[in-house]
């Protein structure tokens, strides 16, 4: 597994409605992607009390083929033609696992990282967070949850997909306008090492 997300910042005062009518448009169109187990359509709105607008899509890909297919395809040349070209964050999935909400529609995201400091040693501290993502999974109204490494960083990042708007976890919030998972199945579950 690998994700991958890239955030794209809005202006203040920009209409969000324009990027609503986007996903309702063009949400569908991965809907059958190669190589995609799950990309979730988010955004952040500052009139949700949010810092910033934000469109900011996450991916879970089962394999580099179908990312490297995205981004070098026609799908990512849309944003690229009409936001100009983002950079993409990418992490070494460690752990994946469905919830027991998992056949609910998504309606929240919540994305936190978690810096790697100099001197720890990454093994033990990498196995306990794919742990605290099989817990994350169990919690109620969870959705999925991931674990991806960053190895550049040696960052943490954990996302988690609910059923409501209010999970009691900590991270960035994002609302889910669309999810896409044709390959959700083939993400594997627990860890992946």
């Amino acid at each position: 597994m690998h994700a991958m997300q890239y955030e794209i910042t809005l202006p203040a005062d920009y209409d969000m409605g324009i990027i609503r009518d986007r996903v309702a448009r063009r949400g569908h169109l991965l809907d059958g992607f190669p190589g995609l187990g799950l990309k979730a359509y988010l955004i952040r709105e500052r009139a949700a009390g949010s810092p910033v607008n934000q469109y900011a899509p996450l991916y879970l890909w089962t394999a580099p083929e179908g990312m490297n297919s995205f981004l070098w395809g026609p799908g990512f040349q849309g944003i690229v033609d009409d936001f100009g070209r983002p950079q993409v964050q990418h992490w070494t999935g460690a752990a994946y696992h469905n919830a027991p909400s998992a056949a609910a529609g998504a309606r929240t995201a919540v994305r936190h990282t978690q810096h790697i400091p100099p001197g720890v040693r990454p093994g033990p501290l990498v196995e306990e967070a794919a742990a605290e993502t099989a817990r994350l999974a169990l919690r109620e109204g969870a959705v999925c949850a991931a674990l991806g490494v960053d190895p550049y960083r040696w960052e943490l990042m954990y996302v988690s997909l609910w059923d409501h708007d209010a999970p009691a976890v900590p991270g960035e919030r994002y609302e889910v306008l669309h999810v896409s998972a044709p390959e959700r199945g083939a993400l594997g579950r627990g860890r992946h090492w």
